[in-house]
């Protein structure tokens, strides 16, 4: 078994001025997908520009956090919110979704695609293969603050549970982890790779819906349910497992769509 590593929420103190790891987790998230963004666009032919991509990313980062704390008090904890409207305003007490996040961002898209004039597959294509290391960072930043922890492990056969500060004496899986790990650096190189070359308009955006679903369904067999929710079926499916199974429907359709289109363009992301 492994000691959780104490690390103090606040990564830096400067008087009143505190700027917290989480926060931090957010600007290299968007600082890193910036960067790969630029790379990208770089590329002759590419068809974008730096100002596009510095447009991109700041509708992207306002869809996510928009949409991620709309999306945890509705689809996580909307009890709270109707005891306590301002809950929705303290992002720094925790609490985000990633399926409201998705849906922030794919409005996102939507107001930029008409700002731009650039159709909204254009966009989701090029911009899917950044969005992995914003989660992988996302969730380290779960991990440093302690939260969303794993079920329990016995330690014997998980050599690397931990006993998380906020979750008890047991020792569990450090699933934040493991979604960093699936959700975040391998989809990033699945994702990478397979845009580096031309593939019809739509594929990109359907392998990440494919991928992201399947390993967040893996993760959450390892990840403890939210205590105000439980599992939603069977004593074992959970809330993210039931978000998940409609982006893998969803990306094997547009999958087939983007193959079988005999007239669909091939984009490079």
């Amino acid at each position: 078994m492994l000691t959780y590593p104490q690390i103090d929420p606040v990564a830096i103190a400067i008087g009143p001025l505190k700027i917290h790891w989480y926060g931090l987790m957010y600007l290299l998230a968007f600082g890193t997908a910036w960067l790969l963004a630029t790379y990208r666009a770089n590329r002759p032919g590419s068809g974008w520009t730096k100002e596009q991509v510095s447009d991109l990313i700041f509708y992207g980062a306002m869809g996510v956090i928009l949409g991620g704390r709309c999306g945890y008090v509705l689809f996580y904890n909307f009890p709270q919110f109707m005891q306590d409207p301002l809950w929705l305003f303290r992002v720094w007490e925790g609490g985000m979704s990633f399926h409201g996040g998705l849906l922030g961002v794919l409005v996102a898209f939507l107001l930029f695609g008409r700002k731009y004039q650039k159709s909204f597959f254009q966009i989701a294509d090029f911009g899917a293969p950044m969005v992995p290391v914003g989660l992988m960072f996302g969730r380290f930043g779960n991990f440093i603050g302690g939260e969303l922890w794993g079920r329990i492990a016995d330690p014997a056969i998980v050599p690397w549970a931990m006993v998380f500060p906020r979750a008890g004496d047991v020792a569990r899986h450090p699933s934040q982890l493991y979604q960093a790990a699936m959700e975040g650096f391998l989809l990033f190189l699945i994702l990478w790779f397979y845009s580096s070359r031309p593939r019809p308009q739509k594929a990109v955006s359907a392998v990440f819906l494919i991928g992201y679903g399947v390993f967040r369904t893996i993760a959450e067999f390892f990840r403890e349910p939210d205590a105000q929710i439980g599992f939603d079926l069977f004593d074992w499916v959970t809330r993210g497992q039931l978000l998940s199974l409609p982006m893998i429907v969803i990306g094997v359709v547009l999958l087939i769509i983007a193959y079988r289109s005999p007239n669909n363009v091939e984009s490079r992301a």
